[in-house]
């Protein structure tokens, strides 16, 4: 196609949302001229079905459970009086102790002011809040954001030297909906003893984001932490956003959350759109589902021309990745779909991967996220007539046109500017794209049975390491190898994992474990030292 036709084929195809300040370009996406016609009928049962579960249809069949984020940004929506409320109160309230930290009538013991905090969640709890406040942040925050986001211990260590002495002025957010999910739990245990070390009492500088009557909201309770949130069972913690989750942690971070909430509920308006082209979602979903087979036959990669926009394709990973990522269809039947999802920044991709886009093997197809705003200001030249911000955006065009001249295929999504409205409808377009995908290949977006079980075989592991642990210090002296000791707890089958575990203890001084090197690294003997 010379330049002519595809900029014929760009007027045709370009979606323009002057409401979002954004456009959706689809003409260097090959799908053939009866596409749309084709898909029709598949995409209006994905608008019945969106319609449904707006209204409040169980669609998380698994846990009986709504599914409401639609309701977070709109709380008229909501299928009863008391749920608007609890949406609208919430809401409120973040805002009120927001500004309570801010002008220092809630402050630390000792007279100071919060100047930090410190956000504790697992997956969605804390790639949303990490996302918003990479793409967000400025020099003036209110409060600077630090994260506990896995279980484990040398990076916890190392963002508590990062707060270091600033912990007496740091705020803590704990998020978790049941409460019990262990890395959340275990950051919390860990921040806990950091502010006992520092002689501060750690209930004095938390507040928790639950479901009510959860283990960790009873626990703050007692303690007497200085707030508690309230985490429904109806939204889902890679739709949590624009609930307590992600707003408590912007507000205070100085974010305008009205704008993040406006954005998406704008972006939820024009979604709703059933005329197929004008409604920007159920565009990307086409899209996804011809670009894969609808079997997710090619990966999506995620190209921000932004710095700020870095960790969106983390966030989308797994907003979209836990949601299409489906042994079963909805009728039982195995269907084994899903998208890989990944991405870098621009141009640092430039320097990286796009090497292999253009050249290696064609089993993907790229978004680029593009920002027409520079910065605020003018900016300097670095060239006569020429600016770091064209550069960014010549390299955008560049690779865009260069994929596509050796058939390989992108969608461009571009936005007017980096703001929380922005922000907010990007989140929202995303999460609605995810729906109306996965009505079009008949899955549950709204479970995660393949986390679940990530998580109990993680306690299986756990229970065969106390009883490793237990043999080791009842024979202490007796050096054991990993086959001797399965053989001697009944777990010969469990050989592997025994040895692993045996692997770790050794390596850290937590258990007491030392190892003495044998012929084999399959010889080597485990000793209980303490």
């Amino acid at each position: 196609m010379d330049k002519h036709e595809l900029w014929q084929r760009y007027k045709k195809y370009l979606g323009v949302y002057r409401e979002l300040g954004m456009m959706l370009d689809i003409s260097r996406m090959n799908f053939p001229a009866d596409f749309f016609q084709v898909m029709e009928p598949r995409m209006q049962q994905a608008f019945d079905e969106m319609n449904d579960l707006e209204k409040g249809s169980i669609a998380n069949a698994d846990e009986k459970r709504m599914v409401g984020h639609y309701w977070l940004r709109n709380a008229e929506l909501a299928p009863n009086k008391e749920l608007s409320a609890e949406i609208t109160f919430t809401v409120r309230a973040i805002r009120e102790f927001a500004d309570k930290v801010h002008n220092g009538e809630l402050s630390p013991p000792g007279g100071s002011r919060f100047s930090r905090m410190l956000v504790i969640g697992i997956g969605g709890s804390a790639l949303g809040p990490q996302f918003v406040a990479g793409s967000l942040g400025s020099a003036e925050d209110k409060l600077l954001p630090f994260f506990f986001d896995n279980t484990d211990p040398d990076g916890m260590d190392r963002v508590l030297a990062q707060i270091g002495s600033g912990l007496r002025e740091t705020l803590t957010i704990v998020i978790s909906k049941s409460g019990g999910t262990k890395e959340t739990r275990n950051g919390m245990q860990e921040a806990k003893e950091a502010y006992k070390n520092k002689g501060l009492d750690f209930a004095r500088h938390a507040v928790a984001v639950t479901g009510r009557d959860s283990e960790l909201d009873r626990t703050a309770t007692a303690e007497g932490w200085l707030a508690r949130f309230p985490m429904w069972d109806w939204v889902g913690g890679r739709t949590s956003e624009t609930s307590a989750v992600g707003l408590l942690p912007a507000a205070l971070q100085g974010i305008d959350i009205d704008q993040l909430l406006e954005g998406a509920q704008l972006c939820d308006v024009t979604t709703r759109n059933r005329e197929t082209l004008k409604n920007p979602a159920a565009v990307l979903a086409l899209m996804w589902h011809h670009a894969t087979g609808g079997r997710g036959a090619k990966d999506m990669v995620i190209l921000p021309y932004k710095d700020r926009l870095l960790l969106f394709s983390r966030y989308l990973q797994q907003l979209i990745m836990e949601s299409i990522g489906k042994e079963y269809d909805r009728n039982g039947n195995r269907a084994n779909q899903g998208i890989a999802v990944y991405g870098n920044k621009g141009s640092t991709d430039q320097h990286a991967y796009v090497q292999q886009l253009r050249e290696g093997v064609s089993n993907f197809f790229v978004t680029f996220i593009e920002v027409l705003k520079d910065r605020n200001g003018k900016s300097m030249e670095v060239e006569p007539g020429v600016t770091s911000g064209d550069y960014l955006n010549g390299f955008l065009q560049g690779t865009r046109q260069a994929l596509y001249e050796n058939g390989r295929e992108s969608i461009t999504i571009t936005v007017d500017a980096i703001s929380p409205r922005t922000v907010g409808a990007l989140i929202a377009l995303y999460e609605r794209a995810v729906g109306f995908y996965a009505s079009l290949v008949n899955i549950n977006a709204y479970h995660q049975p393949g986390v679940e079980a990530g998580k109990k075989a993680a306690g299986v592991v756990l229970e065969l390491q106390g009883k490793v642990l237990a043999q080791l210090a009842e024979k202490r002296g007796k050096g054991f190898t990993a086959e001797e000791m399965a053989a001697s707890i009944g777990c010969d089958e469990e050989a592997e994992t025994i040895y692993r575990i045996l692997l770790h203890a050794a390596a850290n001084p937590d258990h007491g474990v030392t190892a003495e090197e044998g012929p084999t690294a399959f010889d080597k003997k485990f000793y209980c030292s303490s």
